[in-house]
């Protein structure tokens, strides 16, 4: 047959998104035997915990409807026998799948069945098409819908879909399609079945736990969902990152309002459990300090730099100070670079260690000569000041703070961020939180690494776009 036999299309609502900690509040399913209906039944599920007020309102399933209704343990028995020898069907499949498994783990039954995505299967028979939603299928398809975001209304919707391709592909494709769609997704072996499923198609961040519940990755991306599945193939291939993947056993995430949300609330996760900030997360964390450099005046003996500490200073009060650094090599390989490009004097810079007569340097007709007299201390520096202020921080293009505000319709979230001076003053996720920051004396704190996140973001002119000055 070019479809599985027999087919049981399900569909669950729950409390949220994760099979570990939220619960089922309403099952639906429809058995088909040789391609004929032959069961159909459904029923709310007592969760044991509140709804959510958000999912409240987009599913329509109450704290009062579920009140009275059976537990899940109380349903286990039917729902296995309506399961029994038959394809799981769903959209995004694992996530439901996800939940069930979960479900009988906690009545330490295994529940175990082959599995049929039909987001998988419509993207494997209709590529050209880039959504593949529920609600896109039904736009497309023009299926009829009685209560959408209901399990029996959404589970009807699948029964449509399968009708729609049974009669649109040959036996051959549907074949194909249908083994493309029962392959399951990579991720770590130790990792809760429809946990990946159940992340959002949405910007976010996320964080990597293993049995120890110790931290060992912080990420974000535009898409959580695309993002972790990549993460988790990937992972495959190289050894310290497979290594990495063989130890998770949970994974948290939240939902951000865009972009400049994600990388600053990804910053504070690193920061909270002491990740590193480059990916792949190993090794140790990236040292925050950064410091800038300022010439001693009228200094006859080398070394005539010195280190000015910058993190957590305001960027008004810097006089004279040039660039800005994390660690005195990344200093150093600056100077040697601009030593050449202007014949500066690499001893003169303290790049070299003081001795008598010419600097290599100047053997080697790359310095200018102060070191051999052949000009003044007051004209070798005079060129040194000159090359400093290539590498010095942005000036700030606006007079005064701004604020950045970001919003993802889809989710509903929003957020302000204020900066000023390259500096991250607040977030606020509501309007009137952003009321109370601008009311408050926050003072400018220097800090690098977000400074980097907020330069990065503003090279991109449609960002720029987004600023609103705040006045001087």
């Amino acid at each position: 047959m070019s479809l599985p036999d027999p087919l049981v299309l399900i569909d669950l609502e729950t409390t949220g998104a994760n099979p570990v900690a939220d619960r089922i509040t309403e099952i639906a399913l429809l058995r088909i035997e040789g391609g004929e209906l032959v069961e159909r039944w459904q029923s709310l599920v007592n969760p044991e915990r509140p709804i959510p007020g958000m999912i409240q309102r987009i599913i329509g399933i109450t704290d009062a409807m579920v009140a009275q209704a059976p537990v899940f343990a109380e349903l286990a028995d039917r729902l296995r026998a309506l399961l029994d020898g038959a394809v799981f069907v769903a959209h995004n499949a694992r996530f439901d799948y996800g939940f069930l498994s979960n479900e009988y783990g906690r009545l330490g039954q295994r529940f175990e069945a082959p599995v049929l995505c039909t987001v998988k299967l419509s993207r494997a028979l209709y590529p050209e098409f880039h959504r593949h939603g529920l609600d896109a299928l039904i736009e497309r398809h023009g299926f009829v819908c009685e209560a959408r975001h209901r399990a029996m209304g959404d589970a009807e919707v699948l029964q449509q879909f399968l009708a729609q391709v049974s009669d649109a592909f040959s036996t051959e494709t549907l074949a194909r399609a249908c083994a493309k769609a029962m392959k399951a997704p990579p991720r770590p072996p130790g990792l809760p079945v429809g946990v990946v499923e159940g992340l959002p198609d949405a910007p976010g961040v996320y964080v990597l736990f293993d049995e120890r519940d110790r931290p060992l990755y912080v990420g974000r991306a535009m898409s959580l969902r695309a993002r972790v599945m990549e993460q988790f193939a990937a992972g495959r291939g190289a050894r310290a990152d497979a290594a990495m993947l063989e130890r998770v056993r949970r994974l948290d995430w939240q939902p951000v309002a865009g972009e400049l949300s994600g990388q600053l609330q990804e910053l504070a996760l690193q920061r909270q459990h002491d990740l590193p900030r480059e990916r792949p997360a190993h090794g140790r964390p990236t040292n925050d300090a950064s410091f800038g450099l300022r010439l001693i005046p009228n200094r006859k003996r080398p070394p005539i730099l010195e280190r000015v500490a910058l993190t957590g200073t305001d960027p008004v009060h810097w006089q004279d100070v040039h660039g800005v650094f994390r660690a005195p090599r990344e200093a150093d390989a600056m100077l040697r670079e601009l030593a050449q490009i202007y014949q500066l004097c690499p001893r003169r810079l303290g790049l070299e260690e003081n001795g008598k007569g010419p600097c290599t340097a100047h053997l080697a007709h790359r310095c200018a000569g102060v070191c051999a007299g052949r000009e003044t201390i007051a004209e070798h520096d005079r060129r040194l000041l000159g090359a400093l202020g290539s590498v010095a921080l942005a000036s700030w293009p606006w007079p005064g703070p701004v604020v950045v505000r970001e919003s993802w319709p889809e989710s509903g979230l929003s957020a302000w961020h204020v900066f000023d001076r390259w500096c991250h003053l607040g977030s606020g996720e509501e309007e009137a939180g952003l009321r109370a920051l601008l009311a408050q004396s926050v003072p400018r704190r220097f800090d690098p690494a977000l400074a980097r996140i907020l330069i990065r973001w503003l090279a991109q002119p449609e960002h720029r776009e987004r600023v609103e000055p705040l006045g001087a």
